[in-house]
């Protein structure tokens, strides 16, 4: 199981918005005789593949998949058929698949038909490979990682805007695996207005795996103009604004590429839940929030924050810089956001700081 879920991990960064899955095929000798993963939506999944690979082998051994095999037509065919084609005899799942229309229906078939099955071994690990389809499934929202680099002090930019680069180059590589990670770039029209970015995958060697994240810009006056980097085509964008916005700016974005959808306002912005619940009927697993301190400071202050990946530069830029986060005044410290430490490790001259709520 463990390999199979290395093997999953090589869709990681072109499955979406299908799962990473993985599967070795095991002989009944005890020998692995095929092994496949899932690399995109609408290609044959992991099972398809090891079969393949195990050709006669599959009658009588056993298949360990990192997620239950599925038992619809979707994209392909289930899967459930084409084990149950081969003769395999028991199957061993990482995890149900929390999809509705698989959840329990897959191995429930195979046992049916007299194969042995067995499910959780690894489940810990295939819930967090797959962290986003699972929140997407199972709350109805994606997974929200909130990307920060701040100063050892806590500051973003010094107070005149002036931000590039404190952190290092090793940092900045290490957000490309991110941001092909996410199904969706989430950021504020205020970052779009002062950086001008593109918020694509720069890393050739991501970005050949055909990843091409959402971009997703949050501006309820739409401020954002239509000669913006992150309307030039390179990767799909999408604007939530307020029902009230100008129907003239509308149609302008519109005709720049830009889909442009509307939610209700709530302060101090837009509905944050009624986006992240879009995203996911738009099929977005993961999105990564690249925003200022105000929208930051909302996405925390919300509870919809799932993960802080905070990158640390060892460098002071003093109480007059911008702040990392915008936050209601709190009087309690019983009422602070507390999160907890899942990683902390060196990037070249930085920290990289990985922590969830706790």
């Amino acid at each position: 199981m463990a390999r199979a879920l290395r093997l999953a991990r090589l869709g990681l960064y072109s499955s979406a918005p299908n799962p990473a899955v993985g599967c070795v095929i095991v002989a009944a000798d005890g020998r692995v005789a095929g092994e496949g993963h899932h690399a995109k939506a609408g290609e044959p999944h992991a099972e398809v593949f090891a079969l393949e690979a195990a050709g006669a082998a599959s009658r009588g051994a056993t298949a360990y998949v990192s997620l239950e095999p599925c038992v619809h037509f979707g994209r392909t065919p289930p899967c459930a058929d084409a084990l149950l084609a081969s003769g395999i005899a028991r199957v061993v799942a990482a995890m149900h698949d929390p999809n509705p229309r698989v959840n329990g229906g897959g191995l429930q078939k195979l046992a049916r038909a007299g194969v042995a099955t067995a499910v959780g071994l690894l489940e810990g690990e295939a819930r967090e490979l797959n962290r986003g389809f699972v929140s997407r499934m199972e709350r109805g929202r994606p997974w929200v990682t909130l990307k920060l680099a701040s100063s050892l002090d806590g500051r973003t930019a010094l107070a005149n805007g002036a931000s590039q680069w404190f952190t290092g180059e090793a940092a900045r590589a290490d957000v490309q695996r991110l941001r092909a990670r996410a199904s969706a770039i989430l950021a504020g029209s205020g970052t779009v207005l002062e950086d001008d970015p593109s918020f694509t995958v720069r890393d050739a060697s991501l970005s050949l795996q055909g990843r091409r994240p959402l971009r997703v810009i949050l501006d309820s006056s739409l401020r954002v103009p239509a000669g913006a980097k992150i309307l030039d085509g390179n990767a799909p964008t999408m604007m939530f604004t307020a029902p009230e916005a100008s129907s003239a700016r509308v149609d302008a974005l519109r005709s720049a590429g830009a889909e442009v959808l509307t939610v209700a306002a709530s302060p101090p912005g837009l509905d944050l839940d009624a986006v992240l619940q879009r995203l996911a009927a738009a099929e977005c697993n993961e999105v990564l929030v690249e925003a200022g301190a105000t929208l930051a400071g909302a996405f925390v202050a919300s509870g919809l924050v799932d993960e802080i990946v905070c990158y640390v530069a060892g460098t002071l830029l003093g109480d007059a810089a911008r702040a990392m986060l915008k936050l209601p005044l709190l009087e309690r410290m019983s009422d602070r956001h507390e999160y907890r430490w899942v990683d902390v490790r060196k990037v070249g001259a930085d920290l990289r700081l990985t922590l969830r709520p706790a």
